[in-house]
């Protein structure tokens, strides 16, 4: 499980509109495998293993740590690589935030995480930065090209006003992808 923002679809749809024509020379260039629409998110906190016993808890206090943060407005531009643009394993892309927005979301991901934590769940995963991934890569590759190409986008505002509990099920959305099913959305305010 996850704790996320998920963009609406009209920025989903942007997105899609930005890097369908590019998809191609990714496949055949670097082995990319692009996430699809409905896997387009910003991961707050990842729950490898949530016992079934900690998920009441768990919502519980996610609400009321969404609760705690403003709604705020953010846009899917720029882009990056991890680890890095020589070797990058995975192509993301970035946010547009104000002062004000980038500290709700730094705050909203420490709030999703100590929720675990004080629900009885181990949090996964390194220090918080914020992305969402657009493609994986079967090797690492070079990618400055492409992080270049994600730079010169920048999508419809939005406001993220609520965060979703997020189930993963491994391999079994669309060729042998995750299929992602939100469990609970927690609005903010």
């Amino acid at each position: 499980m996850f704790a996320a923002l998920v963009p609406p679809d009209h920025a989903v749809e942007d997105l899609e509109e930005f890097l369908e024509p590019r998809r191609d020379a990714g496949r055949s260039q670097g082995g990319f495998r692009w996430a699809g629409a409905d896997q387009v998110h910003l991961t707050l906190a990842f729950y490898a293993d949530v016992p079934v016993r900690a998920l009441d808890d768990l919502v519980e206090r996610l609400g009321r740590a969404a609760a705690r943060r403003t709604p705020f407005e953010v846009r899917v531009t720029g882009g990056g690589a991890f680890p890095d643009v020589a070797r990058a394993r995975v192509l993301w892309a970035g946010l547009g935030l104000d002062e004000a927005g980038a500290t709700e979301l730094d705050r909203l991901a420490t709030g999703c995480r100590s929720a675990a934590v004080k629900a009885g769940v181990a949090v996964d995963g390194q220090r918080f930065r914020p992305h969402l991934t657009v493609a994986r890569l079967g090797r690492p590759a070079e990618v400055t090209r492409w992080v270049r190409l994600l730079d010169s986008y920048a999508g419809p505002a939005w406001t993220a006003d609520r965060v979703a509990l997020v189930e993963s099920h491994l391999g079994q959305g669309p060729r042998g992808r995750p299929r992602y099913d939100v469990v609970e959305e927690l609005p903010l305010g």
